[in-house]
């Protein structure tokens, strides 16, 4: 709002001027794109080293913003306008995109008006932002109507449209991407924010503030889950923080930081709608970086219940300096179960690439940690293998394995164990399933594991006798992805292609295991790379095994393992079998990484987390 709204249309009155909201229009791109216009008036907001922001005369249509980018890197303009002053600018609309991020939406801008065509008509006025959350609300579904599919901005396939060829009329009352659109360039206020993530490298952050949210969970990050039209909810009602334009430096902030208002400028940047702080906001409140920790017990003398962890150690070597914390985590937090799944276990010289692929140290160094902090001694097994066949950081060879209590259960014996090459087999022994290694991996020369960690599949038994399979997963990383808010919808989800290939490969080894003996206890669980709500990825897995979360039925707004932009979502899950999700369970998250107050402090980005099952 313009405090100085009746001056500024009384002057637009007298002289041929274009409206503000004229040049942005009500859909995504201007319709003046590509021409000159004349005399665009408004008060200049904010300035920056490339250029200055305006604001207009508000439009009734919410859909036509009355901000506006000048784009000049000229001193001549830009020592020629202050913050306060209203200008009269002729030059050519742009829909200014990045050559480089060929993805991104474009961000409508007055291109490099000369400073003759930059007229101040007078100084010393002001511009009321516009509040969030009182006087615009944003949605808290979905990003954008070109998400068709029945998981929203998850549906595969995805990339079927984009936003800058369709160009839609915007609808910000119903989709994110058009709530901001609709904003671009004007001066806005955030009031009480909550950070919902971690800084990313150049200290931007995510943000909610006092306005509807959907997915708060109890730390005060955005869950993915699914809304009530039973699609996806994508959390559009975040938004990133940007540098601050007076050069300040933003505070560092985590999950459920709370700050001072934050005021500052709509602007489509990196892939993102961001606010461009007139000034860094101050820290508030910070929440406790305690995260308790599980009460599922483990029982060396029960031979029917068995506990399990599943924890992705994030490039773990030989000295990893997170060795002694893991370690930790795994003893006091996670208290030590029975079986522990780990995943991106390195080699004996870590990230050396010089044909080592052995981690036999790695996982040695980790067992005499975990001794050294609670007493209790793991044995572990594991495949090495073939040198740089399986993705990673160059060098690395990283692996899953399996840590487990020798006192309470062990490999059933009779089978050799694999090689990294050979493929493991199910066969019948008298009407038991019999595998033909022990351990063992799941069609290790299928091409959708090329690049790309192969199940680590064991079979086990408990001193009472009862039996387990169990598949310890690292699926394909989400490396090539879009952003959740460019110009793909819905947004590129790469390689999903090949995660579902992979999760329909791993289905394939439980059916042959189920097909022998319906009963059979069958536990897959790992680093998954994806969410559940993806549901077209594990749509054969679902369909003979119970994911453990919806079991056990966990809050859906406290499954999560991990944080990414706006999102604190689930990419490590557990699967079980029939037979085992009709006795009892449980599965608990432990945020020992994601409830820290500095994401350098993290031993891993993902949180671990602990279960257990029944056998018998």
């Amino acid at each position: 709002m313009l405090k100085s709204t009746v001056w500024l249309c009384a002057l637009l009155s007298t002289v041929h001027a274009t409206l503000v909201t004229d040049v942005q229009g009500t859909a995504f791109q201007s319709p003046s794109a590509g021409k000159s216009v004349s005399n665009v008036t408004g008060i200049v907001t904010a300035k920056t080293s490339e250029g200055f922001y305006i604001s207009g005369t508000p439009s009734s249509d919410v859909r036509a913003s009355n901000g506006l980018f000048i784009f000049s890197e000229t001193s001549t303009v830009l020592n020629k306008v202050a913050v306060g002053d209203v200008v009269s600018i002729t030059g050519t609309v742009s829909e200014f995109r990045s050559s480089s991020d060929p993805d991104d939406l474009t961000a409508t801008e007055i291109d490099s008006p000369t400073a003759a065509n930059v007229v101040v008509l007078s100084t010393g006025n002001t511009v009321t932002p516009v509040k969030l959350g009182t006087d615009r609300v944003p949605p808290t579904q979905a990003l954008s109507a070109l998400d068709v599919g029945p998981d929203g901005w998850l549906s595969v396939p995805n990339n079927q449209s984009r936003v800058d060829t369709v160009n839609a009329a915007l609808v910000p009352a119903d989709y994110g991407l058009d709530f901001w659109a609709s904003l671009e360039g004007q001066l806005v206020t955030v009031p009480s924010p909550l950070s919902v993530a971690f800084p990313n490298e150049f200290g931007e952050f995510w943000v909610v503030g006092d306005w509807p949210v959907t997915g708060l969970n109890s730390r005060g990050g955005l869950s993915i889950t699914i809304g009530p039209d039973n699609i996806p909810d994508a959390n559009p009602e975040a938004v990133i923080i940007g540098a601050p334009i007076d050069g300040t430096t933003n505070p560092v902030v985590s999950l459920g930081v709370t700050l001072s208002d934050i005021t500052g400028v709509v602007q489509y940047q990196f892939g993102f709608y961001y606010i461009l702080p007139l000034t860094a906001p101050k820290v508030l409140t910070t929440p406790t970086t305690t995260a308790p920790p599980t009460n599922i017990t483990a029982d060396i003398t029960d031979i029917c219940i068995v506990t399990f962890g599943d924890y992705n150690v994030d490039n773990f070597g030989p000295t990893a300096t997170q060795l002694p914390v893991v370690a930790s985590h795994i003893a006091t937090d996670m208290l030590s179960p029975d079986i522990v799944f780990l995943q991106e276990i390195q080699d004996n010289d870590g990230a050396t690439d010089d044909g080592v692929v052995s981690s036999n140290v790695t996982l040695s160094n980790l067992v005499s940690a975990i001794a050294a902090v609670n007493g209790v001694t793991y044995d572990f097994v594991v495949i090495d293998p073939v040198n740089d066949a399986d993705g990673g950081e160059p060098g690395g060879n990283i692996r899953q394995a399996y840590l487990y209590r020798s006192q309470k259960i062990n490999l059933v014996p009779g089978s050799p164990a694999g090689t990294a090459t050979e493929t493991i087999a199910v066969s019948s022994s008298s009407g038991v399933p019999k595998l033909s290694l022990n351990p063992g991996r799941i069609d290790p020369s299928n091409a959708a594991w090329e690049d790309s960690r192969k199940p680590l599949v064991a079979e086990w038994q408990t001193n009472g006798g009862a039996t387990l399979f169990t598949v310890n997963l690292h699926l394909e990383s989400k490396d090539g992805s879009s952003s959740t808010e460019g110009n793909s919808r819905p947004p590129v989800n790469s390689p999903v292609a090949k995660r579902t290939s992979q999760v329909e490969l791993v289905t394939d080894f439980v059916q042959s295991v189920l097909d022998i003996d319906s009963k059979a206890n069958i536990l897959v669980a790992g680093d998954c790379n994806e969410y559940l709500e993806t549901r077209s990825v594990f749509a054969s897995l679902t369909a003979v095994m119970f994911e453990m979360d919806e079991l056990a039925d966990v809050d859906p707004v406290e499954r999560y393992t991990y944080v990414f932009d706006q999102n604190s979502e689930q990419l490590d899950h557990a699967f079980v079998s029939t037979a085992l999700s009709n006795r009892q369970n449980a599965i608990q998250h432990i945020h020992v990484n994601n409830w820290m107050a500095n994401i350098n402090n993290r031993a891993s980005d993902h949180d671990p987390s602990v279960g257990k099952i029944r056998l018998c």
